[in-house]
């Protein structure tokens, strides 16, 4: 049996979570994988609410991501059911088979279509999923439907996460209060394209399905899809976004109508906090890294030499070790194979600037980059010298805690 990991020194408690006007949620033991631990998470949504997905683009998804984008192909969803564990990847026709039986229990016990069902599943690859012991549990799962069970639902879809992750917030739409609250999971296997990681995000606004559709994957692409703990794309990755229609505001049909400004905000804004939360639990990590580029080629080119600092293993180990070696963030910025002049290059740690133009700065001070390093957030901007591009992402140090993690995750 593997040891407890330890909780993230990066950790944070969760918010002051509410209710969600027509989501009720529960949380229960069925004993996939875990003992001693709830493990299956079911969440009820009132008769019309709307879903919108974003996915992973891993080329071998596990089998509840071919079931959600069939599903979405309708805009209605009553129930999501998601266990940890077992993600039901590389399952073959068992794993296909396992949703379709998830599903019709649940469809069964909510008196609705099966495709109105969302199934997420995250853990091991490559074992069959024991759906039998999820449709046990599921009458149980029912019988705990409550309104405030949002932290309960938390904990119940974690698997090497160290503390349970949620966020909220409370803004109107043309004037009329709506709020938003979301949970999420994840701490390893976390690349773009998607950030294994499952965040959901339930509303109370009234939404079309195209413009919640065109506001959750605006809001990954700065948020998600923004993050890295080990350049680990997940088979499982999957963020949902459903909106019950609770609430009384105004109409509307179009993303850019000024009524939703307020809304996309709030929404872009739980997202990045979600996505955060996940880093600060990346596996073994015990400081957070923000990566900032800009002057360069484009915004594309920005976020790939980005993605670069934030991935190399000699940058993260440097920041692990607390050591200021910024020669690796220029490496790292010259293997992104994006455009680069290194005699345009700035280098700066923590808003102290080590290189200008291709040279370290005239009489550069490294004490309190030394000092910075030695802090729990850590910063590393790049000015590539030669166009407006920019970007930014967040990823963890690379400590020996991801070995002892990743090396028994299976015991």
């Amino acid at each position: 049996m593997a040891k407890p990991i330890p909780v993230s020194p990066l950790a944070r408690p969760l918010p002051d979570l509410s209710t969600v006007a027509g989501v009720r949620l529960s949380a229960v033991a069925a004993g996939v994988r875990y003992q001693g631990r709830t493990d299956l998470m079911l969440a009820e949504f009132v008769p019309g609410t709307i879903v919108a997905g974003v996915y992973t683009k891993n080329a071998c998804p596990g089998a509840p991501i071919l079931w959600c984008r069939q599903a979405q192909t309708t805009p209605y969803a009553r129930a999501l059911l998601v266990n940890a564990g077992n993600a039901n990847v590389f399952t073959g026709r068992a794993g296909i088979q396992a949703c379709e039986d998830c599903a019709d229990a649940v469809s069964k016990l909510l008196d609705c279509p099966p495709q109105d069902v969302f199934l997420s599943s995250t853990g091991v690859i490559g074992e069959k999923l024991p759906q039998d012991r999820i449709i046990a549990a599921l009458p149980a799962a029912q019988a705990g439907l409550l309104e405030d069970n949002w932290a309960q639902a938390a904990r119940a879809i974690m698997t090497t996460d160290t503390f349970p992750k949620a966020a909220r917030r409370d803004v109107t739409i043309g004037g009329k209060p709506v709020r938003l609250q979301g949970i999420a999971k994840g701490s390893g296997m976390v690349a773009p394209d998607m950030a294994t990681m499952l965040a959901y995000v339930a509303t109370d606004a009234k939404l079309p399905q195209n413009v919640l559709q065109s506001l959750l994957a605006s809001g990954c692409a700065q948020s998600f899809n923004s993050i890295t703990v080990d350049s680990d794309t997940s088979t499982s990755d999957t963020l949902m976004l459903f909106a019950t229609g609770l609430a009384d505001n105004p109409a509307v049909d179009d993303v850019n109508d000024p009524a939703l400004a307020e809304f996309t905000l709030a929404l872009n804004d739980l997202l990045l906090e979600l996505a955060l939360l996940v880093v600060r639990d990346g596996e073994g990590a015990t400081k957070q890294i923000r990566v900032e580029v800009t002057g360069a080629d484009s915004n594309l080119s920005a976020h790939r030499i980005a993605l670069s600092i934030a991935n190399s293993p000699l940058v993260k180990t440097a920041i692990a070790g607390e050591d200021a070696n910024w020669g690796r963030v220029v490496m790292a910025v010259g293997k992104s194979g994006e455009p680069a002049d290194r005699d345009l290059l700035s280098v700066a740690i923590g808003g102290t600037w080590i290189a200008r133009d291709g040279g370290v700065v005239e009489n550069y001070d490294e004490a309190p980059v030394v000092a910075h390093m030695k802090g729990q957030d850590i910063e590393i901007t790049v000015d590539m010298g030669l166009d407006d591009g920019q970007a930014r992402v967040w990823t963890c140090d690379l400590t020996h805690g991801y070995i002892d993690i990743n090396g028994s995750y299976r015991s």
